[in-house]
């Protein structure tokens, strides 16, 4: 996957999101209830335009909300017998460039800055940040990760400057390979394998940078892809993407794309951040009954411009 919009300071780019889930059950489900990560959030570079949410079947209860990172979510109650379960999410978002981070600091005033001191009051960014710095679900805080990051952050080194060469190293020294991982693949065996998929590299960059003692966040939302030269951009093959946020004092969050070895830019739609990917899954839930059920997900980001030629209708304000 790469990024493809041009930068500029007065870039701006509208997208239309399509995210189609679809279960088929092997068995009746009595009940289900769902949560939600399918709302861009509204940043200051990048507004919401519009956002619809269809599900079949209705639901018997529909709530909205934000979560405990204020992203926004959804929560579906079907009361009804259904053998499957269609969620279509429609977006239209517009975008541009993050402001510019600046200089940082060095990176071991950074870590030091989030060490606990007796008699020392945390600004709302320390406090804010302080969240990210532990394991989760999906992210160890390890010796031999620490050692591992190390080698990108030299003694005096800027944050900014180490997270950019720990960036570039996971792209240059991993494969991007979907057969190679699953959801549930430990981030030590990525480190081990040199293999995975966005999610993947976004856990071992968060347990990387977490295991220094800097405080980092998971990313989730989508990137415009380019089909190869010569092709149609295609309906449905695109698919949701995972990046990382740093915390810099002087900045605030600064994203970086390990996948692509890039920062984030004007083609990264972000649907929201919490501690590793369990915490802003596009759509979790429980169900009564429904047996084996794996869902096909098709996604698509598509330029303004290239709407009409797709959708074969003019962009909805």
């Amino acid at each position: 996957m790469s990024a493809v919009p041009e930068s500029g300071a007065d870039a701006v780019a509208r997208y239309f999101v399509s995210h189609l889930t679809r279960y088929d059950y092997g068995r009746p489900v009595a009940l289900g209830r769902h949560v939600l990560h399918l709302t861009p959030r509204g940043l200051p570079w990048q507004r919401v335009i519009s956002h619809e949410l269809d599900a079949d079947p209705a639901p018997s209860e529909r709530l909205t909300g934000l979560d405990a990172f204020g992203n926004p979510i959804e929560t579906l109650a079907i009361a009804l017998q259904h053998h499957g379960l269609d969620v279509h999410a429609r977006s239209w978002v517009e975008l541009s460039e993050r402001p510019a981070a600046g200089e940082s600091p060095n990176w071991e005033s950074v870590r030091d800055r989030m060490v606990f001191r007796a008699g020392h009051r945390p600004d709302a960014g320390e406090r804010d940040a302080a969240r990210f710095l532990f394991e989760s679900r999906h992210v160890r805080v390890k010796r031999d990760l620490a050692e591992w990051a190390a080698r990108s952050f030299a003694p005096g080194k800027s944050l900014l400057d180490g997270v950019r060469a720990l960036n570039d190293r996971i792209h240059a020294e991993f494969a991007f390979d979907p057969e190679a991982t699953h959801v549930a693949t430990p981030v030590m065996e990525v480190l081990r394998q040199r293999r995975g998929v966005c999610q993947d590299f976004a856990h071992l960059m968060l347990s990387a940078l977490r295991s220094l003692g800097l405080a980092a966040r998971y990313m989730s939302g989508y990137l415009l892809t380019t089909p190869p030269p010569g092709s149609p951009r295609l309906v449905g093959a695109d698919a949701s993407h995972a990046w990382i946020a740093v915390w810099c004092p002087n900045a605030g969050w600064v994203e970086f794309d390990p996948t692509n070895g890039v920062q984030a830019g004007i083609g990264h739609i972000t649907l929201g951040w919490g501690r590793d990917f369990g915490d802003v899954t596009p759509l979790r839930g429980v169900i009564v009954g429904g047996g084996e059920h794996t869902p096909s997900i098709e996604v698509s980001v598509v330029p303004e411009a290239d709407y009409a030629a797709l959708f074969g209708a003019t962009r909805r304000a």
